[in-house]
Order: C-alpha cells, then structure tokens, then sequence
C-alpha cells in the first residue's frame, strides 16, 4: 500500500495551468470561465491505470443536496479512470462516520476522502490511516488537529463570507445610503472551520456597518458564538428566526436575513411566512450558499434573494486529480498553503472559487453552464 504522499514543500510552479473558474478568492470571477470549466476539466482527464486501487469516500448527509451532488460527481469520476470507490454517508452522526472510516481502512482502502461531520471526532481514525500509510485529501471541511491529511480541496470560504456581505452591502447600498436596516444573522456549524472563515469574510464586509449604525441587530447576536447552528440545522435556523421575529420584531420589520446556507435560508422563509410577511411587500433580503435546487427556485420565486453558486463538479474535479497524483506519488496542483493551518500542520489546498447569484444572473451562470435545467427550475 503506498506510503502517505506529503505535499509540504510546494513550488509556484505547482499554482500554474488553474482551472479558469477556479482560484484565490475573486468573486468578480468570469461566470462563463467557471462553468465552462467543468467540461473542460472532464474532458481532460485521461483514463489511468488504477491497478485495482480503492477509494473510499466518507460523506456527512444526504439531508443536503449538494452533498449527493459531490459524492455522486466524485463517483463518477474516480470510476472513470479505473478506481474502486467506496462512497459513504454518515447523515450527521458523528460515531457512524468514524466506523465508516475503520471499516474502510480496514477493508484495504488505498485512498480517503473525507467530508467531515465533526473533524474533531476523527483525530484517532485518521491517525490509524497514517500507520496504514494510507493518505488523507479533506474535501470541502478541513480535517482540525491532525498531521495525516496530506491535501484539502475546497472552495474560497472566506471568499464565500465575503461575497455574501458584499451582496448585501451593494444591493443595500449601503456606503452611501441614509437609510438604518435591522439584519440577523445565522452562521454555520461551530464544528465546522469553514463556518468561522465564512463569518470572518462577511464581518469584514458588514462589521462597519453596524458599528455607524447603518445596521442594527436588534437581537443584538452578532459574534460567530452567538450565531453559529450546529450540524447546520434548518430547524434550528427556523426557530431562531422565530424568535428573533417574536422577541425583537413585533413593531419593526426585520429587513435581512444574513444566512451561511441555503437550508439556513428555508428555515427563515418558513418563520417570516409563519409570521405573516409576504415576497413583493415586507420580505426580506435572504441570502445563501451552496445554489441548490429549491433554492433558485425560490430565487426566481422572490422569496430567497441570492445564493453562493459552487460547481461542485469542479470541485469533485479538483479532489480527484488530487487522489490520482496521490496514488501515483506526484505533487497535485496546489494554489494555497497559507491559509489552512488545522492546528497541527499548514495544510496545501487547492481553492475554487465561489460566485454569487441572483435572479439577474442565474440563467447564464446556472441554467448556461448545465447545472440545472429551465426544465429542473419549472418543476
């Protein structure tokens, strides 16, 4: 079985020949580019020799449609080019997800790919994989507090936080606006470090806002503590918003919903209808991420303002040919090796980057770039 390959030590060579709707975080990235690519990157990628090696893939949820998207996309791929690929899903039970990955380090896997429920759960399992010289790739959640994870693919997060604050900043208007909005926020998984980088990216967008007062959380929950749902829980983002609409909203409309995920974004959607508000009235500007199906629909119904749109074929692209230099013993192409330190090394990643979209611009991004079908969106 081969030994973990370490990426440590890379070159500026290594952050040559990106994908064109791929890289440090540029949310003004060319729409087309990034989904173009998608064919492109297919289309590029030559059958291998596997030699009967295995892959084994450790999802968190079906609950969410992007994670079947990614784990189904993966598949197909590692399949393409002759792997064996065991794909997994835990549905958010962390201890399932940890004996998922026993048996497949058991089972002889020569690869994992991990998404992981709660990283801090798996410290002990992946350290079992190192000692079986089996490497580690963390796909779209980095792997906290561990040295055997050689790679991590994932999309710009602090990006994705950022293009949400500037969505808001630029359709509120805010730098210029003499107007006072009161805004909530609902933030990802304290489990989650993706959910922190997230945060970080829109409070450097919307932080001077509330401190001039062009912002106002009535809640006054504005820290990631105080905002943050565990699991990503749709429920959880209901009640809050019940709660903030009943305890500080009864006498002034609540005019943003800031939220890290569309299922975050459902949840508010269910508490403000619960509470009598109506789209083309008093509805709030709701944001998103992740551009699932029923979210643009509901975007194109007015009732979600915007998503952050991310190709996970793209990144299924990425993660793959980051597996296959792995169990080839080259260097995958790398473009970050700063920003990712887990607490125990400074993980190399590759960054795709995330675009948001609205009902202006989902039918060239979306419905052009063959993510979802007019057809899928009339349903």
């Amino acid at each position: 079985m081969k030994k973990r390959v370490l990426g440590l030590m890379m070159t500026a060579a290594l952050a040559m020949g990106l994908f064109a709707g791929c890289g440090p975080a540029d949310t003004g990235a060319d729409p087309a580019a990034t989904t173009d690519t998608a064919t492109e990157s297919s289309d590029s990628s030559a059958p291998a020799a596997s030699n009967g090696k295995r892959v084994a893939v450790a999802m968190p949820t079906q609950s969410s449609e992007r994670w079947i998207n990614d784990g189904s996309n993966m598949k197909e791929k590692l399949e393409a080019l002759g792997y064996e690929v065991d794909l997994q899903y835990a549905e958010d039970d962390v201890q399932a997800q940890v004996s998922q990955i026993e048996n497949m380090i058991a089972a002889g896997a020569d690869c994992l790919v991990i998404a992981a429920v709660d990283s801090s759960a798996l410290v002990n399992v992946e350290e079992q994989a190192k000692e079986a010289g089996i490497p580690i790739i963390a796909y779209d959640r980095l792997l906290m507090d561990t040295d055997a994870v050689s790679y991590y693919a994932t999309f710009d997060n602090k990006g994705v936080g950022t293009a949400i604050g500037k969505y808001i900043e630029e359709s509120k208007d805010l730098a210029n606006t003499d107007e006072t909005y009161t805004i909530e926020f609902f933030m990802g998984s304290p489990d989650d470090n993706n959910a922190v980088m997230l945060y970080n990216g829109l409070m450097e967008v919307l932080q001077p806002y509330l401190d001039d007062g062009t912002l106002v959380c009535k809640s006054g929950r504005t820290s990631f503590d105080d905002t943050c749902i565990l699991r990503w829980s749709q429920e959880t983002a209901q009640q809050n918003c019940e709660n903030y609409l009943t305890g500080f909203y009864a006498d002034e409309k609540l005019d943003i919903c800031a939220t890290a995920f569309d299922g975050f974004a459902y949840g508010c959607k269910a508490a403000l209808e619960g509470a009598g508000y109506a789209v083309g009235e008093d509805w709030p500007l709701i944001t998103g991420q992740d551009a699932e199906l029923m979210a643009t629909k509901n975007i194109i119904a007015g009732s979600q303002t915007m998503s952050i749109y991310k190709d996970t074929r793209l990144l299924a692209d990425k993660c793959v040919t980051m597996v296959q230099a792995v169990l080839e013993g080259s260097e995958p192409e790398i473009n970050d090796t700063e920003q990712y330190n887990n607490g125990k090394i400074t993980v190399p990643s590759y960054l795709c980057t995330p675009v948001a979209v609205d009902k202006d611009n989902y039918k060239e991004i979306i419905v052009d770039g063959g993510y979802y079908t007019e057809e899928q969106l009339a349903e």
